[in-house]
C-alpha cells in the first residue's frame, strides 16, 4: 500500500455534508470518498500516478 500523507483540507459546510452523504450512501468514510472523488477526477483526465514496477 502506498504511503499516505495528511493535510488540512478546507471546504464549505454544505459541500462536506454532501460528500458525506454520499460516503454513506456508497458505505464509505468520508476520507475514502474524497480518495475516490481525486482519483476518478485523476484518471478521466489522464493524469493518474503511474503504478510503479518492481525489477527484480
Amino acid at each position: 500500500m502506498s504511503k499516505k500523507k495528511a493535510f488540512a483540507l478546507r471546504m464549505n459546510e454544505e459541500m462536506l455534508k454532501a460528500i458525506e452523504k454520499w460516503a454513506s450512501d456508497e458505505f464509505r468514510s468520508t476520507n475514502g470518498q474524497i480518495e475516490w472523488m481525486l482519483m476518478k477526477s485523476l484518471k478521466e483526465a489522464k493524469r493518474a500516478p503511474r503504478k510503479k514496477t518492481n525489477e527484480t
